[in-house]
C-alpha cells in the first residue's frame, strides 16, 4: 500500500495517477482509499486543509497523485437575481453548510430540508450528480487563535 504523506506544489513532467474522492473524504487528513487505477493508498497528511480537485500529493515511493472531486448528489439553486442568491447563501451559511457559489447559482450537498428552505426563498432547484468544490472557509487551515479573546471556563 502506498502512503500519501506530502502536499506538492507542482507535478513532474511524467503522468500522475489520480485519486477521485467525495467532499466528505477530502476534508479528512487520515484515511484509506483506492486510486482510480485500483491501487490501495493510505493518506496521512497534516490536519486543517481540505483537499481540492487538482491538488497534488507525494507518495512514499516518489510517485505523484492528483486529487479529483467525485461526482456527488448535489442541489444547485439558480436565480438571475443576485440578491436572492446572496440571501440563500446567508441562510445556508448560517447553518454552516459548505457551499459552492457562482454568479447565478449556489450548490450544496443534497438535503431535502435545505431544499425546502431555499425553494421557499424563490430559487429554482436542480438535482444532479456533479463534482462538489465548496468555498474554503474564512479560517481555512486555522488553529484555535481567531484574532479575538476567548473566555474559557
Amino acid at each position: 500500500m502506498l502512503t500519501l504523506n506530502e502536499r506538492l506544489s507542482e507535478a513532474p513532467a511524467e503522468n500522475t495517477a489520480t485519486l477521485t474522492l467525495p467532499f466528505e473524504l477530502r476534508q479528512k487528513s487520515r484515511f484509506r482509499a483506492h486510486l482510480d487505477d485500483g491501487r490501495e493508498v493510505g493518506v496521512v497528511l497534516s490536519r486543517g486543509k481540505v483537499l481540492n480537485a487538482g491538488d497534488l500529493l507525494g507518495a512514499d515511493d516518489g510517485s505523484v497523485i492528483r486529487i479529483e472531486a467525485a461526482a456527488e448528489q448535489v442541489t444547485t439553486a439558480l436565480h438571475t437575481d443576485s440578491l436572492l442568491i446572496a440571501r440563500a447563501c446567508y441562510h445556508l451559511g448560517n447553518r454552516h453548510v459548505p457551499l459552492e457559489i457562482g454568479e447565478t447559482w449556489v450548490r450544496y450537498l443534497h438535503d431535502h430540508v435545505l431544499d425546502e428552505m431555499v425553494a421557499s426563498l424563490g430559487l429554482t432547484l436542480t438535482f444532479e450528480q456533479a463534482p462538489f468544490q465548496p468555498e474554503p472557509g474564512a479560517y481555512s487551515g486555522h488553529t484555535h487563535a481567531h484574532g479575538h479573546p476567548h473566555r474559557h471556563g
